[in-house]
């Protein structure tokens, strides 16, 4: 018997005010609904994008407090489906953590992946990010699994596509599906997002999920778009492009078993000795 999923990514520009996104949100929600998804993925940095991150670390709530994460609880609970909060900043200890949410068709948090590799890079056009000036670094991959436990879903976030032997991990784990909910900067997207995004598919042998942030944000910064949904094979099955909207997919994870027997890397590891 096949086993399908229905995914939508969701691809919009956050704003300082994460009501005003909600909004926004909501509306792209009903057009999955529409394209009947079942798992209903956001981007990083879900509801709002501040100028400084001391902006972000004064907006920060707990769990209990968040308004974003309240909302999209009820959403799921209304309309029975899962959704993927790709992350919510929230307070922990004197820092945040960049915090991603699965929430189920009861409107519960199934799971909660805190990102592992944070952003601290010096980018060529001279822009500097330190996430790790705000926020705490999560240590603990997450496989999260609907379904009746039989789908297996690899949880990260953006900046960790970078690091292959994370998505490796996961997959040799039983992961079939990864998401990588991005708010990915204009200046490396260009080169960079589908090659690494298309690498880890294949690499894996898995699915991936792509939501992302897309244009300019009301605080001046530029998110590069292109959500992908993209097949064991490495084949892009959908690509949002820059346009803000939903792209939809009804996937066959029988191509996850087919494209790992194919190319069983996976399995065929091999400690070695160094020189060097």
């Amino acid at each position: 018997m096949k086993r399908y999923l229905s995914i939508a990514c969701l691809q919009y520009s956050s704003t300082k005010d994460e009501l005003v996104t909600l909004k926004i949100i909501k509306r792209l929600i009903i057009k999955a609904l529409e394209a009947k998804a079942e798992l209903i993925t956001l981007p990083e940095c879900a509801t709002s994008l501040q100028e400084s991150s001391s902006f972000t670390k004064n907006l920060a709530t707990s769990e209990n407090k968040n308004i974003s994460l309240q909302f999209l609880r009820e959403m799921a609970k209304l309309n029975s489906i899962y959704i993927l909060i790709g992350s919510l900043p929230i307070k922990f200890k004197d820092k945040l953590v960049n915090r991603s949410f699965l929430v189920g068709p009861r409107g519960d948090i199934l799971y909660k992946y805190d990102k592992i590799h944070l952003y601290d890079v010096n980018l060529p056009n001279g822009d500097i990010y330190r996430e790790s000036e705000t926020f705490f670094g999560g240590n603990t991959a997450i496989i999260a699994k609907i379904k009746k436990n039989k789908i297996k879903i690899g949880m990260t976030i953006c900046y960790d596509v970078r690091f292959p032997n994370l998505y490796s991990d996961l997959a040799t784990n039983g992961a079939e599906i990864i998401v990588v909910p991005s708010a990915f900067s204009n200046e490396t997207g260009p080169f960079h997002w589908h090659t690494l995004l298309k690498a880890r598919a294949i690499e894996t042998g898995s699915f991936i999920i792509a939501p992302a942030q897309t244009g300019i944000h009301q605080c001046g910064r530029i998110s590069y778009g292109h959500s992908l949904i993209i097949s064991p094979w490495g084949e892009i099955l959908k690509d949002a492009k820059k346009k803000v909207g939903a792209i939809t997919a009804k996937i066959n994870l029988d191509e996850v078993l087919m494209a790992r027997k194919a190319i069983p890397s996976l399995n065929s590891k091999k400690d070695y000795l160094t020189n060097f």
